[in-house]
């Protein structure tokens, strides 16, 4: 949901009306309260999976049992009826991967969760009410798109041994049902995710999540085999150190969040009176004040998968556990990037992964513009994704060019390569700016307010020059071949992708 909208959106839910007094005296929808109220219960309930249904103590059915149930009942008093969409559509998948021939599963899957999700994306905008969430389970609908396709792809994988990486992370045996409805629905991530691989989260389930990667790491270090000894390493630093964040968040949206509405933006008053650079200025504190919902709503489904035990990515180099392995995104080099690219990679990395995996590896040509497009399809049928996504293409493009032909200049001194930082830094920030307004606008004439206001065809012709430029610089420079996130931060606090398969997307 959107956080923040007037009450009156309150009564707009098909979920449970329990909390609705909460919902009057906090000023908050009811939908968005239900959400809290789920995913706080959620955060409880995984403390009390990880100690009491610990694998030691249940065996691998109940806890299957336990986490599907608890996502069901989540998913029921936050949608009501409108779960069934979500049910439905793990069940017909379900089918698909026990009939369908195992050399065309993955494409079965793809059109029909695909063709679902666009579905009640369509039904929701335009015949419920354009412009005005209602109860919006395209939420939940969206992160099981993901784990239904990534799984009909990684069986695909797992017959073919098509990808490099298909040893690890394909399967050979289809999944029976508990377990299934078990990846798809457990409470940890049926909310907002994120996406994980399947093979990871039976591992978790059965037990195997965090001594496969700890004996991975003493292996290395010293050749013991003494893993089995250690105690597992407790995820409750990992957890308080994310409830910090969270914290943080909620209170930024509530102080600065709440005063710079993005519809203010195209406000008509503001559009006319006020100079360009206080429009500019104003759409830029906006889209930065706009983010920490995004950082709360997943750092908190981090924290809740973490407080269960899942989601160990081994030991850093300090020889800490790390805890960041299904984190998906990491604010330090959101807030720091330096290109349009090292954004995407530290933004939403999970559903970057998703991309890459089931379209950017897989096209055989034009795979920036169709990975684009699938994104805003997946995001759903608001006219403004679609102004944000295609927008993307040629703005990245763009920044690869200008790179390629400009940044070996800088590279000589330490002060040279500050101040490119700087000036990529603000010019990625305000790429964001105009490339993300109609995804948070949403509808056409708003979003045609805001490009007259910013005098967007400014913009698309520079963006033209750049383009044109890259196809005269068409010989690249080894500089270029450095991956812009190795750019970021270095050693940044928040999570790299873990098999950082993603680096790649866009360069």
């Amino acid at each position: 949901g959107r956080m923040g909208d007037p009450a009156d959106t309150a009564y707009k839910t098909t979920g449970s009306k329990w909390l609705l007094p909460v919902s009057g005296y906090l000023g908050f929808p009811l939908d968005q309260v239900n959400f809290l109220a789920c995913q706080l219960f959620a955060l409880a309930a995984a403390f009390w999976f990880r100690l009491y249904l610990s694998p030691s103590h249940a065996n691998p059915l109940i806890r299957h049992a336990v986490a599907t149930l608890l996502g069901i009942a989540f998913l029921i008093f936050c949608f009501g009826w409108f779960s069934a969409h979500i049910m439905t559509v793990v069940v017909v998948n379900y089918l698909i991967i026990l009939q369908a021939d195992i050399n065309n599963v993955h494409k079965y899957s793809m059109m029909v969760t695909m063709g679902y999700l666009t579905a009640c994306q369509v039904s929701r905008v335009f015949i419920f009410n354009y412009g005005i969430l209602s109860t919006d389970f395209s939420g939940p609908l969206m992160i099981v798109t993901q784990k239904i396709t990534t799984l009909a792809f990684q069986l695909h994988d797992g017959k073919m041994l098509l990808s490099a990486c298909a040893p690890v992370l394909s399967c050979s045996v289809r999944p029976s049902l508990i377990e299934y409805l078990s990846y798809n629905l457990n409470f940890l991530s049926v909310l907002v995710g994120p996406c994980n691989d399947y093979k990871d989260y039976i591992d978790f389930i059965e037990g195997r999540h965090i001594s496969r990667r700890l004996r991975r790491h003493s292996g290395a270090c010293n050749g013991q085999n003494g893993y089995s000894k250690t105690p597992e390493p407790s995820p409750l630093g990992a957890v308080c150190q994310k409830l910090l964040v969270c914290c943080g968040c909620m209170l930024f949206f509530l102080t600065v969040t709440r005063s710079l509405p993005i519809s203010y933006n195209v406000n008509p008053d503001f559009v006319n009176s006020a100079p360009f650079l206080t429009r500019l200025a104003y759409a830029f504190f906006s889209i930065q004040a706009a983010r920490p919902k995004f950082y709360f709503a997943w750092t908190l489904a981090d924290a809740v998968n973490n407080a269960a035990g899942y989601g160990f990515s081994g030991l850093d180099e300090n020889g800490k556990p790390s805890w960041d392995l299904i984190c998906n995104l990491n604010i330090i080099g959101i807030e720091t990037a330096t290109s349009f690219k090292t954004f995407i990679d530290h933004w939403n990395i999970r559903t970057g992964i998703w991309l890459k995996t089931v379209c950017y590896d897989r096209a055989p040509r034009h795979r920036l513009a169709l990975t684009f497009i699938l994104s805003a399809l997946w995001h759903g049928v608001y006219p403004g994704y679609y102004f944000t996504f295609l927008t993307a293409i040629p703005i990245t493009m763009a920044a690869r060019a200008i790179r390629r032909s400009v940044r070996h200049h800088f590279l000589g001194s330490s002060g040279l390569k500050l101040g490119y930082d700087v000036l990529t830094w603000a010019a990625t920030q305000f790429a964001i700016c105009y490339t993300v307004m109609p995804f948070l606008l949403l509808a056409v004439d708003q979003t045609l307010v805001y490009y007259r206001s910013m005098y967007f065809h400014v913009h698309i012709i520079s963006i033209l020059a750049a383009v044109a430029l890259h196809r005269k610089h068409k010989p690249r420079e080894p500089s270029a071949s450095v991956s812009s996130s190795s750019l970021s931060a270095p050693g940044s606090a928040g999570c790299q992708p873990v098999h950082s398969n993603n680096n790649d997307k866009v360069d």
